[in-house]
């Protein structure tokens, strides 16, 4: 069975469950006394996350991975963080899963780059939510993917991400559920659109549009009824759709483990910021390690970005462990990071930032959260120590 390499902070692990507990039923809280007495708790259960954090983690260790042979998937939020890293990094990153996000660039302001401080944050916040996610700017002609391929080209002209002749050889996998009613179909559409506007042949994306699957991560047996848009975003609509977005990007792959082997690992996030500012990660990460990846090097790595409401402090270590992944990366060599962004003033869902709340680099490779997760997969890339 899937275990956890963290047995000095088994009194820590109790401690996370009761507060992510006590979120939870805040958040449920109704009625007259309800939202009153849930927002205490909530309130008494944030005041003690900080001693839910400072317990002894482990580093994220040295594997030897094979770091030409990445890939990013995520839900959302975590979606758009996914298409952001690979074109910061396409000379590494050879494809993506989207799951319920829309196109590169989608929420930028055309002030991006005029305006200074945290005023283009809310100017993209904006757009993020009307253009982006509703499909309400439709008839204003966001997105335009013509337009957000033509902003990828000047990024990279100006050495901000890496060139996008690099994904011609991606392989892309995007998902709308025909129940979400939080991204709009069209949305996750524009996203195939700008993947064949910057060269990724017609042949290499699967655009999956027949399930009815509310807003979350798609699995074939865990979570929410297939049609529900509910924490933690995770729904049974009878479809592995880790496996998919997997063999998706990387071609046919042995069956899954019945039951994941190796170690779901909670590291410490807090070396891959020390030097970074408004960066948004929580101090822990996750990461799921075959034990043949710890055997030998050469293991690739999938780096999934949650959604919104859907961190660790949210719902603990669900997402990572219900999702799939850990079965298909059993069998087939492959290490899977699960970086983990924090709840804040500027952020209260705990979204990677794809509205430049960090500020107005984080498209690119000098993005705080980019640059941090680029950070832990160079750790997993690195010989282990006496080899």
């Amino acid at each position: 069975m899937l275990s956890r390499h963290r047995p000095a902070a088994a009194a820590k692990t109790r401690k996370c469950s009761w507060i992510n507990a006590s979120i939870g039923w805040s958040r449920r809280g109704r009625g007259s006394g309800g939202a009153r007495w849930g927002a205490l708790l909530l309130a008494a259960a944030t005041a003690v996350l900080g001693g839910c954090k400072s317990g002894p983690v482990d580093e994220l260790p040295m594997l030897g991975a094979d770091e030409k042979q990445t890939s990013v998937s995520g839900v959302s939020a975590g979606a758009y963080m996914a298409g952001q890293f690979q074109l910061a990094h396409s000379r590494h990153v050879i494809g993506a899963g989207i799951i319920a996000g829309g196109p590169y660039g989608c929420a930028e302001s055309v002030f991006a780059d005029q305006m200074p401080g945290p005023g283009t944050a809310f100017l993209n916040l904006s757009k993020a939510v009307n253009g982006c996610m509703h499909d309400s700017l439709a008839a204003f002609g966001v997105p335009n993917p013509r337009q957000l391929a033509d902003r990828a080209r000047q990024l990279a002209a100006q050495d901000r991400i890496d060139p996008v002749e690099g994904l011609a050889r991606d392989r892309v996998y995007l998902f709308s559920g025909r129940a979400d009613h939080t991204v709009a179909a069209p949305i996750v559409a524009a996203a195939a659109e700008l993947y064949r506007n910057l060269g990724v042949p017609p042949a290499s994306i699967a655009l999956v549009t027949d399930i009815a699957a509310g807003h979350g991560f798609v699995t074939a047996s865990a979570g929410s009824a297939c049609d529900r848009t509910a924490a933690p975003y995770i729904v049974d609509c009878d479809y592995d759709q880790a496996g998919k977005l997997l063999e998706q990007i990387y071609g046919p792959l042995a069956a899954p483990s019945e039951k994941p082997a190796g170690a779901l690992l909670v590291f410490d996030q807090r070396s891959f910021v020390r030097d970074l500012h408004e960066h948004g990660l929580a101090d822990q990460g996750m990461a799921y390690i075959p034990g043949s990846c710890r055997d030998a090097p050469g293991c690739r790595v999938h780096i999934v970005f949650h959604g919104c409401g859907q961190s660790r402090i949210a719902i603990g270590d669900t997402f990572a462990r219900e999702t799939g992944f850990a079965r298909w990366a059993d069998t087939n060599r492959l290490i899977v990071l699960f970086p983990q962004v924090d709840p804040g003033p500027v952020n209260p869902q705990g979204c990677w930032d794809w509205w430049g709340y960090t500020g107005r680099d984080y498209l690119t490779r000098k993005g705080p959260q980019i640059v941090a997760v680029q950070r832990m997969l160079e750790r997993l890339a690195a010989s282990p120590t006496g080899s």
